[in-house]
């Protein structure tokens, strides 16, 4: 009976909210509007707006205070500089330092006069040209940051080097080869099946690219096509080192939308909702106009294309959370409230976005949907491995003389995509570690990495596949530094919603700090963390730092396991 009780339990905000109009997203949009109007903190301009939506002040103030675009200090001039894993890697983190310097203005802070403020953000996308800040929503990347900042350089962000490893792509096609998006959802609607293109992606194998691996068609079985369904593609790529959605979001956006509408079909949903994280001001626009096109092309909207099926999609701006796309903190975020992970269950599947049965799919996964029922299940299953099929794209950061975002299939050899298709370290720099699937997705030394590109065999190396973004790190940044790195990433990263994360990576990061490596004490934070944190972020800390003391041998011995 308890856990039943638990299933249904009492949620205040959402039934306030619910009684309100169910302002949502509506109202980080205003709080966001409110923010830039002002350098004042969150209780001078956040009550007001709650007030606007019939709502207490603590609804508007709770999430002004959280995230992370709406919390910090804004000047007329804002500036966010990337101070995630690649970035660090290509500067030693020194990149920050010299912006300071060059701006005039300290990290999380707004000049006296409110001209200028600078906010330190994770990530940006710009993993293979790092170091790299947004000056508004103008991308600089490279080592002459601090000059481009300053006006003494124009500002530059190259494209995405992108190149295909597969012979046939499933998700680059429209990049590389120009394949057109939407030529397979107009015959899908009309004279397709929900059922068949259920029965497509179960075929495939396909499972969920955004780091759980969780399988697409059982999940879309979930939800079992309840009423008032809703999809949701996640664009909130927020794993240091990877840039593989932002790059399919803003060179590829039909197709994104084309998986989404195919989706929303197969689960019975009526609306789906495009979730871009406020650290991707192209792809928010690109997606935005794609959005536009679909519906002026008939893909969108009542009778589509001449059918009886009705679909609607928006796009909705992120603002500034790492664990926001955690799928249970996303819903949080899309519904106004603090993106903090929840309790399971009920799943999303089951009570979701605004308690209706919700899909949350990650962008890549999306992707993948058109070419799947396009050419048939079977047809995907054939690539990758038998238990972990299809393709992914892997991302590699700006240490390697060949970084960029290649589409490999699952089960390539890690040291073949770093060696071969990475061409190795730039300027002959010699691996000393290697971080794969994000800040807390684990790390691997030089001489470990005959292991296959997937999920089985990465774990049983004790990391996790994640997004796949590859970040390399030479022997200039001392592993000392590497695991500051990653409690400082876990205690500013943690969504606070449960004790053991919250206290946790904040005692973490004293040890880090300190001189004399925690010993014991370590050992049993490591399994409090691994067994009682809420969401997988607090759960995949302990392995991460395990890896990094296993992957720098003797130099982190009192943090191995």
């Amino acid at each position: 009976m308890a856990r039943v009780r638990s299933a249904h339990s009492f949620d205040a905000f959402r039934a306030l909210a619910n009684r309100r109009g169910r302002p949502g997203e509506k109202l980080v949009e205003s709080l966001a509007e409110a923010r830039a109007t002002t350098g004042d903190g969150p209780e001078a301009w956040a009550p007001p707006v709650a007030a606007r939506f019939g709502l207490p002040a603590a609804a508007a103030l709770g999430p002004a205070s959280y995230y992370a675009d709406l919390a910090a200090p804004h000047g007329n001039r804002h500036v966010r500089v990337c101070a995630a894993t690649a970035c660090f890697a290509a500067s030693g983190g020194e990149h920050l330092a010299e912006v300071e310097r060059e701006l005039g203005v300290a990290a999380h802070t707004a000049s006296p006069r409110g001209d200028v403020s600078l906010q330190t953000v994770r990530c940006l996308g710009y993993c293979y040209a790092g170091p790299a800040a947004l000056d508004g929503d103008t991308p600089c990347a490279g080592a002459s940051l601090p000059a481009q900042l300053s006006g003494r350089e124009p500002p530059r962000a190259p494209e995405v080097p992108v190149a295909d490893d597969t012979g046939d792509p499933v998700l680059l096609g429209g990049v590389l080869c120009g394949d057109p998006a939407w030529q397979v959802w107009s015959t899908t609607v009309s004279s397709g099946t929900a059922g068949e293109v259920h029965r497509e992606v179960a075929a495939s194998g396909l499972r969920g690219r955004g780091g759980a691996g969780f399988g697409v068609a059982a999940k879309w079985e979930a939800a079992r096509r309840g009423p008032g369904t809703v999809v949701v593609a996640n664009g909130d790529e927020g794993d240091p080192g990877s840039y593989a959605d932002r790059l399919l979001m803003e060179a590829d956006p039909g197709r994104v939308l084309e998986g989404l509408a195919l989706a929303c079909f197969a689960c019975g949903a009526r609306q789906g909702v495009v979730l871009v994280r406020s650290e991707y001001p192209a792809a928010l626009a690109r997606m935005r106009e794609a959005v536009r096109q679909a519906y002026a092309q008939g893909h969108l909207g009542a009778s589509v294309h001449g059918t009886a099926t009705t679909l609607d999609i928006h796009v909705v701006e992120g603002a500034g959370s790492y664990v926001a796309g955690e799928e249970t903190a996303l819903i949080a975020g899309l519904e106004g409230g603090r993106g903090c992970a929840r309790p399971r269950p009920p799943y999303p599947t089951e009570r979701g976005l605004w308690n209706a049965p919700t899909v949350v799919n990650n962008v890549e996964t999306l992707a993948a949907v058109p070419w799947i029922v396009g050419h048939g299940g079977p047809a995907y299953a054939r690539r990758g491995t038998s238990d972990e099929t299809g393709t992914k794209l892997v991302c590699l950061s700006e240490r390697f003389a060949r970084p960029g975002c290649y589409e490999i299939e699952l089960g390539t050899p890690l040291r073949r995509i770093v060696t071969e298709l990475g061409g190795g370290l730039k300027d002959g720099a010699e691996l000393t570690a290697l971080q794969i699937g994000g800040p807390l997705g684990g790390f691997l030394a030089a001489d470990a990495l005959d292991v296959p590109l997937s999920e089985a065999g990465l774990s049983a190396r004790g990391c996790a596949l994640g997004h796949a973004g590859l970040v390399a790190f030479d022997e200039r940044v001392a592993p000392e530094e590497v695991l500051r790195h990653v409690w400082e990433f876990a205690a500013a990263e943690s969504c606070g919603a449960c004790s053991p994360c919250r206290v946790g990576s904040r005692r973490g990061l004293e040890w880090a700090s300190a001189v004399t490596p925690p010993g014991l004490e370590w050992e049993r934070l490591s399994r409090v963390l691994a067994e009682a944190s809420l969401c997988a972020f607090g759960r995949r800390i302990p392995p991460a730092v395990h890896s990094l003391a296993r992957a720098y041998g003797d130099r982190l011995a009192g943090w191995a396991p």
